[in-house]
């Protein structure tokens, strides 16, 4: 068995479960030979990010709803249909036989006749999609509300946007040199470069979009800086090469020794609940917890498996953890409210719930700006 499949085949079931796909190939490629890594890599998001038109084509060319096949079956089939469509150096036998030896390993052996049949029917003739949802491989609940927000053209645009591998954008602070062993490209974004050709090296890997919020703080040497939901600790250790004077809080504890690396305070703490401060802070950061839809290129998974009710819940929570981080704000701060939501009750609607009105707001969408959708709302104390 083919290394990178096993290792791709584990991670879909384990997302299945709950998971998320960077997470894991992060863990399960580690010492794995970098070509093996980026063949899983590949199969992983390209099953993720295709999985509706996926479906649609295993149901073709079996003549069964892929509701009824076994989990693990369906996810064999994903990658060996998605490995003979979408990819051009797999040679198409290799996709078959290793796909129904996954169904066996899986501990199907019966349905190996079935997926051998299923996957050998399977070529590139082009297809006329059943209806947009499929075309785009998004739920029609998110293109729907996409449409009302944004209009029709737009949600084509974030939708095929999704469809690609993202660009990578990594982070030189000012007082560093690009790296030698890098082929890179500066953006509008200061400090921000785009990651052409060889490797990041020391520098953080941190999109562009994710980059573009803590410009936002208009941050100076001295003051003091509050970032209430820091892990993974990137737009936090992009705050400290202004020189503030930084606190970084995260509630989940794993996600809080992630941050003890950059040799500031860090304070486990929930932030739905009154803040443990006594003194105020000149600047907060609240990067909030959120829906991810401005990250389904990145995190396809995510599309699958938000419900719609899921949205109203956050924004309470949201709502929670802006008041809470507001009372933290010293007279003339300034606070940034940002999620990597497209979902205006993620966005405007936290504020609107406070009653507040940013003094500045950026947007960007995916397919429109470069990088992940994000949302920044500017909002000065008086």
């Amino acid at each position: 068995m083919s290394p990178a499949r096993l290792l791709a085949f584990d991670t879909l079931r384990k997302v299945g479960r709950g998971g998320y796909a960077s997470d894991l190939l992060a863990v399960g490629a580690a010492g794995l030979d970098p070509r093996d890594a980026a063949l899983a890599s590949e199969i992983v998001f390209g099953v993720l990010r295709f999985q509706a038109q996926l479906d649609y084509l295993i149901a073709r060319y079996s003549g069964r709803g892929v509701r009824s096949l076994d989990f693990e079956v369906l996810l064999a089939l994903r990658m060996g249909v998605y490995q003979q469509r979408y990819l051009d150096r797999i040679p198409p036998h290799a996709a078959v036989s290793q796909s129904v030896e996954l169904v066996k390993s899986a501990g199907f052996r019966s349905a190996a006749g079935f997926a051998n049949a299923v996957l050998r029917k399977v070529d590139r003739e082009a297809v006329a999609w059943p209806n947009r949802a499929v075309e785009l491989s998004h739920p029609e609940w998110l293109l729907e509300r996409w449409d009302c927000r944004f209009g029709a053209a737009t949600t084509a645009l974030i939708a095929r946007a999704n469809l690609r591998a993202p660009e990578t954008y990594i982070r030189v602070p000012a007082h560093r040199q690009v790296p030698a062993e890098a082929s890179v490209e500066p953006t509008e974004v200061p400090g921000c470069f785009r990651l052409v050709a060889g490797r990041a090296g020391g520098f953080r890997i941190q999109d562009i979009g994710s980059q573009a919020v803590v410009p936002l703080l208009h941050l100076a040497p001295g003051q003091t800086f509050l970032d209430l939901c820091a892990a993974p600790g990137n737009k936090t250790a992009q705050a400290l090469e202004s020189g503030v004077r930084a606190v970084a809080c995260d509630f989940h504890p794993k996600r809080v020794e992630m941050l003890k690396s950059l040799g500031i305070d860090v304070i486990h703490l929930d932030g739905t609940r009154p803040l443990p401060f006594r003194r105020r802070f000149d600047r907060i950061l609240l990067d909030a917890p959120c829906s991810g839809t401005g990250t389904l290129a990145r995190n396809p998974e995510i599309k699958w498996r938000l419900e719609p009710s899921d949205i109203g819940e956050l924004h309470d929570r949201q709502v929670v953890l802006l008041r809470n981080a507001l009372s933290a704000l010293a007279p003339g701060g300034v606070l940034v409210y940002s999620t990597c939501s497209l979902e205006a009750e993620e966005n405007e609607g936290v504020a609107e719930a406070l009653g507040l009105h940013p003094v500045d707001i950026m947007r960007r969408i995916p397919g429109l700006q470069p990088g992940d959708g994000f949302y920044a709302a500017v909002i000065r104390s008086i």
